[in-house]
């Protein structure tokens, strides 16, 4: 090698130094992005990322980078908020600067920025604001829907009742009684657990998430493999959608709006002439998409989770069942207000939802310009995630958080302990809009099914795992089967 490219060979180093040290100094925190794993051009940090576990993954960084670090989801920029700490004072403290929606390649593809889930601005505002309205209005939060979940929660004791203490996979009745509850606000009909095009409603909500999806966008476009299946459910998801809307248009009466399809019909005709309203033909499947995906698919998988729970800890059971039988008796239906008289149930329902952390991540948020945080400057457009994990596992408020342990929510005096930490709607702006339902759901749905039927396992309940089963960004208990048996 003679001198010149020596010269040459040399310069290269030095310059490919140079840059590698700029970048590594750019990801470490250097008074601008928060610190972070090196990442690799494509991939980013996937070959340190455990798909099957994100949150303990994340968490694991966390104890390196701290609770506010940056990591790289495929080519993606990532910002992770662990702890809550973090989480609050992006998502409460500030939440006028992080409540815009990061993107989320599979949102992108589902409904294009169309709906309420992946929408920003104007368009998020008032799109938001009606399902608001309109929920409260068909009686989220009131006494009318709490009767309605009474009566398919009753629906579904029958069909427990029909499986004549024989094993039985949950998944199916309990997603049948949640959609119906959202179904007969969204289409204004209850459908029967039969109904052919119900269960084959029920079929397209299976696969919904996928993490190598969210990886790898641009590779899962071309790519074989069970994310081509779940974009399949969604089309057909839609065209269900859209055939409701074409009948819903035939039968309108815009003086007597039956049903959210009705209402959102009628604002479209009342802002025909606004160029600027949100209210439009494929607005309205993709919001109705939307509150159909998450009315069932989180407080049905709570509760399949929870029966789990329960099987292993046969003694909870027993406890939850005492405390109905004195509080409400065996004839009686459930209802809200005997949630006050009913501490270790409320403990059991709440302990629940904290131990499974269905949205482990949270969904993804972004800020429109660059904004301070901290001692770090996250830049436009970073996709920013509230480790909603972080917060309900959180040691200092819930010791031993790993473990299932009611009393995470009793005070000494057996009285139910509320707690700031307790987020799994998520916080802020983009909390869960239908969470009042979800809770109401949740509760009556679990308090039914314990009042009617004491839960058997098919193995010993010192067997079963209740460690989560990670589906796309939310988790789910493993697959199992159950016994109910009358009481």
């Amino acid at each position: 090698m003679d001198t010149q490219e020596a010269t040459t060979v040399f310069l290269v180093l030095c310059i490919s130094c140079f840059l590698f040290f700029a970048s590594w100094r750019k990801r470490s925190g250097n008074g601008k992005l928060p610190p972070g794993p090196v990442s690799f051009p494509i991939v980013g940090n996937a070959l340190q990322l455990k798909t099957k576990n994100l949150s303990r993954t994340l968490h694991k960084l966390s104890e390196t980078y701290g609770p506010v670090f940056t990591v790289h989801f495929g080519s993606e920029r990532v910002v992770a908020l662990h702890g809550y700490e973090a989480v609050k004072e992006a998502l409460i403290d500030r939440a006028d600067k992080f409540a815009a929606r990061g993107r989320m390649p599979i949102g992108d593809k589902f409904n294009n920025g169309l709906g309420i889930v992946f929408s920003n601005g104007e368009r998020w505002k008032q799109l938001r604001q009606f399902a608001l309205t309109t929920l409260r209005n068909f009686g989220m939060g009131k006494r009318s829907i709490e009767m309605q979940i009474q009566e398919e929660a009753q629906y579904l004791v029958k069909k427990l009742s029909s499986t004549q203490k024989m094993p039985f996979d949950p998944t199916f009745l309990l997603s049948c009684a949640v959609s119906n509850i959202i179904c007969s606000i969204i289409f204004g009909k209850h459908r029967d657990y039969e109904d052919r095009k119900f269960l084959t409603l029920m079929g397209l909500m299976n696969d919904i998430f996928h993490v190598l999806y969210q990886l790898f966008p641009s590779l899962m476009d071309v790519l074989p493999g069970p994310h081509k299946r779940m974009f399949k459910n969604v089309d057909e998801l839609k065209k269900f959608i859209s055939e409701e809307v074409k009948k819903h248009q035939d039968s309108l009466d815009p003086s007597s709006p039956q049903d959210i399809i009705d209402c959102f019909l009628t604002k479209m005709e009342q802002d025909k002439h606004n160029d600027k309203s949100e209210f439009y033909l494929e607005n309205l499947v993709a919001t109705t998409f939307d509150l159909f995906i998450a009315g069932t698919e989180t407080p049905s998988t709570t509760l399949r989770y929870g029966l789990l729970i329960l099987l292993k800890y046969p003694e909870i059971q027993e406890k939850v069942q005492k405390e109905i039988d004195f509080v409400i008796g065996r004839t009686q239906s459930a209802c809200m207000a005997n949630r006050s008289q009913m501490p270790y149930t409320d403990a059991v329902v709440h302990e629940i939802q904290r131990f499974i952390a269905v949205i482990p991540l949270g969904l993804p948020h972004t800020v429109s310009q660059d904004t301070p945080f901290r001692q770090y400057i996250i830049p436009k457009g970073t996709t920013i995630y509230p480790i909603l994990s972080s917060v309900l596992h959180d040691s200092k408020e819930f010791p031993d958080p790993e473990q299932f342990n009611p009393e995470h929510f009793l005070n000494e005096n057996g009285t139910f302990r509320k707690s700031n930490f307790f987020m799994p709607f998520s916080a802020g702006k983009r909390i869960c809009l239908g969470e009042s339902l979800a809770r109401m759901e949740i509760f009556l749905i679990l308090v039914t099914i314990l009042q009617n039927f004491t839960l058997k396992p098919l193995i010993d309940p010192k067997e079963i795992d209740i460690s989560p089963e990670m589906s796309g960004f939310g988790n789910a208990p493993k697959p199992y089967q159950l016994c109910v048996l009358p009481r």
